[in-house]
């Protein structure tokens, strides 16, 4: 009977098993998924097709189970997500709990990445015992207190956090249970406070990333810390770290590999060895940006002892001294270097040697010497980007550049070449993406002479070029810059079949006209800059606008004006001064993205339309110069000058990111190779204080101006100006304004410059304007105030000339006309200083008839005579 009921009792246990596994998925893991499945869907994402199809839940895409036990051992769940747009906030979060995952107790892997889901912290993991492997990377945490919770998951060996929104700070208790940890990826985060030095003692820690953070304070390490002897890589670049770092505390660290502490501009970087070679051989250290000592370049020091180092960057440390000898003659496995912006001085030729490795070089902004090898293709045979601006490098352009391969992006601007560019440059390389040559002494006809292009950006700029542009030009350049050199003649029709996006052959000596050709780029021209040469004509009336966002054609002998040449709905600087436009400015009002109108130095005419204060991203107008009349509309002053948090995006417009890179003979856990190539605008000179001033991509903060002078402008100024209080610059002079300097012009805090000189101007300086502190450069020369000038705060800085020319300002010296303290008097305008002022005679006769009585006084007194006289009255 015994073994009867132990036999039922079985076939009950096993019949309960098989209640809650359907055919090798365990029930509760099944409906966990399908938990995760349609929140998935409610967040408007797709899910695999296999999921629900059946029961079997460990067939399911992206699911694993354990061979001896059916049940989940692994989620791949990563990249599930996709929300429109950039944000996620709102509707377009995945709002997930990780308690929907409290069922796997089976449970290794874990991986949410990538799936822009909103997570509250990890509590809802806390169950899963098992657990080794956690990669939650690209996620955002809205909770307080993710890591609190991190401790209470003692068995995980890897954990990625990288970019997930966390906040807060790491505490010392949260990793004293981890004795498994392994890896700890927690780069770009907003974590903050200080390092915790239990990090440092987790026993079996090999991999620790903490980079892009905002911790702070001194690195927990010393000669004395027991750091685990596996660690391979250590990443804390990018924080506050400051303090000092000591490679001798690294000595027991045998599996040492890849150093990262660039970013910390406060953190002092000591490389000495005491004399031991250390027992590590490191393939990638970079510090950039940190206080490293000189020794490191001029030696001894540990690095001569690694010879497997690939990567090497000392950029951005403000180095002198000579080219480190130790690179070249003890390291023959670098496939990039970069000791660029420092002070390094004297020759190259050392860098020629034993180098046939090396992908990418960056040696720029440094005190170099010397020339390239004319055999360079033979010495760098794998390069395939060469950077070496900013220095003193002279010579001629090896053709044997040409030669290499790969060769992917060659900058040598700022420097001393000489001669002429090899036509190889233009026309063989396959790969060339960027070749920057500008500010050079090369010469000779521009391109070669060649009219096939096969360069994606070419930056010409800035030397002898000359002659005319090849006819019939081909090729798909993105960027085209040949600005500031000789060139002559007109531009060949084929010149607008290029559809670059940015284009400036500024300051030249191109002539002709426009040709209307140029429409054709109406979808691909950005960036235009034709200023400083001698065109004629009109500008073209494109069916296709140009989509333009920055438009120079200052300084030319331009004539006529068409409104169809570009989209109004796009431009953000438009630069036509200096120039025969004539018309009305009406059409101004529909440049609704404009910051800077450039409009000076034409002959438009007409008046400003109230219209014009529709545009509210206005940075600088300037219209001197021309011939516009009528009043100043008074809604200007609620044109919202100054920076706005959109102007963000219009300064990307002008940084063109042409090539990221990796390396090809690293790993990918190695920081990508980015060669940013900002497009160096010309620069806007804008003229304030008295002197003009250029202006380039930092022109959205840096400038809020008007300048309306030079023109026929009459009524009074509208009090409205006052409150631009952004404004840094107010140049209303030479035109025929009238009555009373407003008061309200005290409220423009930010003025540097005022300038209502040359006007008709009348009555008092409001002493109101005294409060305007950052007033730097002021006139109200040639009007026709009266009353006392202010002499106080900035106005006791001022010289007589920004009065000069004011008739009717009193005089201090009568004492009763302006009283102690309420101003001091102004110079006569130069017309008058030869003239007599009735006043002045008045003041003559007085002083006469006083001068008589007294001296009748001491006479009665003093002489027999008059005594005498004296006693018989």
């Amino acid at each position: 009977m015994s073994s009867y009921i132990q036999t039922m009792l079985c076939i009950l246990c096993m019949l309960h098993s098989m209640f809650h596994m359907a055919c090798g998925c365990v029930a509760e893991e099944r409906i966990a998924l399908m938990h995760v499945r349609s929140s998935l869907v409610k967040a408007d994402s797709s899910v695999p097709d296999s999921w629900g199809e059946s029961d079997e839940c460990c067939s399911w895409e992206r699911v694993t189970c354990g061979d001896k036990v059916p049940r989940v051992s692994g989620l791949d769940l990563s990249n599930m997500h996709a929300p429109q747009g950039n944000s996620i906030t709102g509707s377009e979060c995945w709002r997930l709990n990780l308690t929907a995952f409290s069922a796997f107790h089976e449970l290794q892997l874990l991986d949410l990445s990538w799936n822009h889901a909103c997570l509250q912290n990890l509590d809802g993991l806390q169950g899963l015992t098992k657990l080794r492997y956690l990669n939650l990377s690209a996620n955002s945490f809205i909770g307080n207190d993710t890591m609190g919770s991190l401790g209470k998951l003692a068995s995980l060996e890897v954990i990625n956090l990288v970019g997930s929104n966390i906040s807060g700070t790491l505490q010392n208790t949260a990793f004293k249970n981890l004795k498994h940890m392994r890896e700890l990826h927690l780069r770009s985060n907003q974590l903050s406070g200080s390092i915790p030095s239990s990090l440092f003692e987790l026993p079996r820690l090999e991999y620790l990333d903490l980079s892009e953070n905002l911790f702070q304070g001194h690195i927990p390490m010393s000669s004395f810390a027991s750091i685990s002897s596996a660690l391979r890589t250590l990443k804390l670049s990018g924080n506050n770290l400051s303090g000092a770092f000591r490679f001798f505390w690294l000595r027991n660290c045998t599996m040492l590999e890849k150093i990262d502490l660039s970013g910390n501009s406060d953190l002092s970087i000591d490389v000495k060895f005491h004399g031991l070679v250390p027992p590590f051989q490191l393939r990638s250290l970079v510090l950039s940006g940190c206080k490293t000592d000189d020794s490191i370049v001029v030696g001894p020091n540990f690095l001569g002892t690694q010879r497997h180092l690939q990567m090497l960057d000392l950029s951005h440390n403000n180095l002198t001294g000579g080219v480190p000898d130790w690179i070249f003659a003890n390291i023959a496995t670098l496939v990039y270097l970069n000791i660029a912006s420092n002070s390094l001085v004297g020759s190259i030729d050392p860098m020629w040697q034993h180098q046939s490795a090396l992908e990418m070089i960056n040696i720029s902004s440094n005190h170099f010497v010397g020339q390239l090898p004319t055999n360079i293709s033979s010495v760098l045979p794998n390069l395939e980007v060469l950077v070496a601006s900013n220095n003193i490098i002279s010579g001629y352009l090896p053709p044997s550049l040409c030669n290499i391969s790969n060769i992917r992006i060659v900058d040598l601007s700022n420097n001393k070449f000489t001669g002429e560019v090899p036509t190889c440059f233009f026309t063989d390389c396959s790969y060339l993406t960027i070749l920057k040559l500008s500010n050079n002494n090369l010469g000779g006809l521009i391109f070669g002479g060649v009219s096939d292009l096969s360069v994606a950006a070419i930056y010409l700029d800035s030397n002898k070029f000359e002659g005319t542009l090849p006819n019939n030009l081909s090729g798909n350049p993105v960027i085209m810059d040949l600005h500031d050199n000789k060139l002559s003649g007109k531009l060949d029709t084929s010149f607008w079949g290029l559809s670059p996006q940015v284009l400036s052959v500024a300051s030249n000596n191109l002539t002709g006209e426009i040709h209307p050709a140029i429409c054709k780029l109406s979808s691909s021209l950005q960036i235009l800059d034709m200023s400083g040469n001698n065109f004629v004509g009109s500008t073209p009336n494109c069916a296709s606008e140009l989509q333009l966002y920055l438009l120079n054609m200052s300084r030319n002998s331009l004539s006529r004006f068409s409104r169809g040449f570009f989209n109004s709905s796009c431009i953000t600087v438009l630069d036509l001064r200096y120039n025969q436009f004539h018309g009305d400015l009406d059409w101004t009002h529909s440049l609704a993205q404009t910051r800077l109108l450039l409009l000076g130095g034409n002959r438009f005419g007409g008046q400003i339309s109230p219209n014009i204060c529709h545009l509210q991203y206005l940075n600088i107008i300037d219209l001197s110069d021309n011939r516009i009349s009528g009043s100043v509309p008074p809604c200007i002053g609620a044109i919202s000058f100054g920076y706005h948090a959109d102007d963000l995006d219009f300064q990307t417009l002008f940084n063109f990111i042409v090539l990221g890179t990796g390396f090809s003979s690293m790993d990918n856990d190695d920081p990508p190779f980015m060669y940013d190539t900002p497009y160096d605008l010309q620069g806007f000179t804008f003229s304030t204080k008295g002197n003009i001033y250029a202006y380039s991509r930092s022109f959205f903060s840096l400038m809020f101006g008007i300048d309306i002078s030079g023109n026929m402008l009459s009524g009074e100024i509208p009090w409205e100006i006052g409150n631009l209080t952004r404004v840094k610059s107010l140049n209303l002079s030479n035109n025929h304004f009238s009555g009373r300097i407003p008061a309200s012009l005290a409220n423009m805090s930010a003025v540097e410059s005022l300038d209502l000189s040359h006007n008709e101007l009348d009555g008092a300086i409001p002493w109101q304007l005294s409060r305007l502190w950052s007033l730097e450069v002021f006139s109200v020369a040639y009007n026709n105030l009266s009353g006392c000038i202010p002499d106080s705060a900035q106005f006791a800085s001022f010289s007589m000339d920004s009065y000069i020319g004011n008739k009717n300002f009193q005089n201090m010296s009568l004492g009763n006309a302006c009283s102690p303290g309420s101003g001091r008097a102004a110079a006569p305008a130069p017309e008058d200083v030869d003239e007599t002022p009735d006043h002045l005679i008045l003041y003559v006769v007085c002083a006469s008839f006083v001068l008589a009585f007294w001296a009748t006084i001491a006479f009665s007194f003093c002489h027999p005579c008059g005594r005498a006289v004296m006693l018989r009255l």
